[in-house]
C-alpha cells in the first residue's frame, strides 16, 4: 500500500513538472510582431537622423564674384560636389553624362568660391518641397553675370522632382545661373523645366531637418526658420 502510494506521488510530482515546462515554454516563446519591431526600428533611426547641430556662422547676404563661364570638357567632370554647411556636410553625385554643361559651371562656380558663406536664402514647403541655395545676395535675385542653357528636363508629371533631386532654379527657358535647389520630398512640378544635375547621397538628413523647423515667422515659404549656410564647396573628381 505503501509503495502504491509512493508511486501515485511520483507520477504526481512528475505531471507537475511537466505542467511547470509546459507553461514556461509557452511564456518563453510568445511571438515579437516583426512589423512592430521593424517599425519600433525604424522610428528610432528616423528620430536620431533628425538630430542635427548647427554652428554659428559668418555668412552674410553680399555681392556675386566674378567668374568666368565654364569650357565643358567631359572628361573633367567631378563625381561628386559636396556642400560644407554649417549644419554638416551635403553630398551631391553629379549626373555629368546627363547634364554635362550644367555640372561643368556648377564645378566652376565652386572652385572659384563663388558660393563660399552664402546663405541657403528660401525655404518651400507647400507645392514643391526644396530648399533654394546659390545665390550669394540672399535675395533669390543675384547670380553669375552670364546663363546658360537647360538640361536633362524631366519626363512626365506625376514625382518628377523626387526626394534627394537636386536641379537649377531659372527665370525661364535657358537662364540657368547658379541658383539650384535640393528637393528634400517627392515633388511635382507642372512646369518641369529645372534642370536635374545631381543627387543627393549623403546628408539628406539635413535638409529634411531645416524644413521641419520650419519658415520664418511661419508660413509655408520663406528663409528658413533655422539658418542654413554654404561654408565652402568641395569638388572630387
Amino acid at each position: 500500500m505503501f509503495g502504491q502510494t509512493q508511486l501515485s506521488i511520483r507520477r504526481d510530482t512528475n505531471a507537475i513538472r511537466v505542467l511547470i515546462l509546459l507553461f514556461a515554454s509557452i511564456v518563453i516563446t510568445v511571438p515579437v510582431n516583426p512589423a512592430d519591431a521593424a517599425t519600433k526600428s525604424k522610428s528610432t533611426k528616423n528620430s536620431k537622423s533628425q538630430e542635427i547641430k548647427c554652428k554659428p556662422t559668418k555668412a552674410k547676404a553680399h555681392s556675386p564674384i566674378e567668374v568666368e563661364p565654364a569650357e565643358v570638357n567631359p572628361k573633367r567632370l567631378p563625381k561628386t560636389i559636396t556642400l560644407e554647411t554649417n549644419c554638416g556636410d551635403i553630398q551631391i553625385t553629379t549626373l555629368a553624362s546627363k547634364a554635362p554643361v550644367t555640372v561643368a559651371h556648377m564645378a566652376k562656380l565652386a572652385r572659384n568660391g563663388f558660393f563660399d558663406e552664402s546663405i541657403c536664402h528660401r525655404l518651400i514647403n507647400r507645392g514643391a518641397y526644396v530648399l533654394q541655395c546659390g545665390d550669394p545676395t540672399a535675395t533669390g535675385k543675384g547670380g553669375p553675370k552670364f546663363v546658360f542653357q537647360d538640361e536633362n528636363l524631366p519626363m512626365g508629371a506625376k514625382g518628377n522632382y523626387p526626394e534627394g533631386t537636386v536641379a537649377m532654379w531659372n527665370k525661364g527657358p535657358g537662364t540657368n545661373g547658379s541658383q539650384f535647389f535640393l528637393v528634400y520630398s517627392d515633388t511635382t512640378l507642372i512646369k518641369a523645366n529645372y534642370t536635374i544635375w545631381g543627387t543627393i547621397t549623403e546628408g539628406l538628413e539635413i535638409v529634411k531637418a531645416i524644413a521641419k523647423m520650419g519658415v520664418q515667422g511661419g508660413g509655408l515659404e520663406g528663409a528658413p526658420s533655422q539658418m542654413i549656410s554654404i561654408e565652402k564647396v568641395v569638388i572630387s573628381n
